[in-house]
């Protein structure tokens, strides 16, 4: 996601705004639908979704250029983490349906779909939607997130068939980026030859520094405390190994500089990659974290 793009609660003042946005967006995604983007579906919009969906909208430089409709939330608080994000109570959320998402065309290829989606799944866990047969371009969008079709139905409305899609709710995992020169530390478990960041899953009643801070014991033997861990950015991809699940990690600087690593029983060795060796030989997650160290002047290019 770009730097200067914050998504946000939708508020009634957007309305005016957000009605164009969809206007555009509908009517060059539904070119097949009569009347697209005005008229009964325009009204519908503003009357009923606006009001009663859990709505979000996407903006740059303050503008919004991107929206997002959630449905039948069950979790009934959207609110799937924590402050720091850890899942309440340690336990799975049950999903949402995404009721729409529209981009600003003048914005699309940018990434922000993607992230309003990512935004969803962290909310929420799984997600289902629905999206026109005929809508080619979305299908593939979807289709390249992980989604996959679980069934179809003729639209009553306008006639047109729908095809349902599912996506299982992101592995969620926390990650350490400690930096000696310029290299990303990573480590490799037994029985694996692919490099992973430190860290590892969460368990049960955790927060995320928690989660860390017990990981970087368990696999390096440090003691990182958990309050002084701070967290640099999430990132969204497919988790390596597990048939296309996605993944969801959120990385933290902070911690002792100077370490000296002590591997425990499942890590075969330690090593500090720089952008090349990182990008032949650790996990795909690694690529994103390494473009955004770069990006802030962290490692070389």
């Amino acid at each position: 996601m770009s730097n200067d793009m914050i998504i946000r609660r939708y508020r009634a003042s957007d309305q005016d705004v957000v009605t164009d946005l969809w206007s555009r967006a509908a009517r060059q995604a539904h070119p097949f639908i009569e009347g697209e983007g005005a008229g009964e579906r325009a009204r519908v919009l503003r009357e009923v979704y606006l009001v009663q969906a859990e709505n979000w909208v996407a903006e740059r430089d303050g503008i919004v250029i991107g929206l997002l409709g959630l449905l039948g939330a069950k979790d009934g608080s959207g609110r799937a983490n924590g402050p720091d994000g850890a899942e309440v109570d340690g336990a799975e959320v049950d999903g949402a349906e995404v009721g729409g998402l529209f981009v600003a065309p003048e914005a699309q290829g940018d990434g922000v779909g993607r992230e309003l989606l990512e935004h969803a799944a962290a909310l929420h866990g799984a997600l289902t939607l629905e999206v026109f047969e005929g809508n080619a371009r979305a299908r593939r969008f979807y289709a390249h997130l992980g989604f996959t079709e679980r069934g179809r139905r003729v639209d009553e409305e306008t006639g047109h068939p729908l095809i349902a899609l599912e996506r299982a709710a992101p592995l969620k995992s926390v990650s350490w980026l400690h930096l000696r020169e310029g290299r990303l530390l990573s480590v490799r478990t037994r029985g694996n030859d692919t490099f992973y960041l430190p860290g590892g899953k969460y368990e049960p009643g955790e927060t995320a520094r928690e989660a860390l801070s017990r990981e970087l014991s368990e696999e390096l033997g440090l003691v990182v405390p958990a309050d002084e861990l701070v967290e640099a950015f999430v990132i969204h991809d497919v988790a390596h190994g597990k048939n296309g699940r996605r993944l969801q990690m959120t990385c933290f600087t902070g911690g002792p500089q100077d370490i000296e690593p002590a591997p425990g029983r499942e890590i075969a060795e330690y090593a500090w990659f720089d952008r090349r060796e990182a990008r032949e030989r650790c996990a795909p997650a690694h690529s994103q974290v390494v473009d955004r160290l770069v990006a802030r002047g962290r490692m070389s290019g």
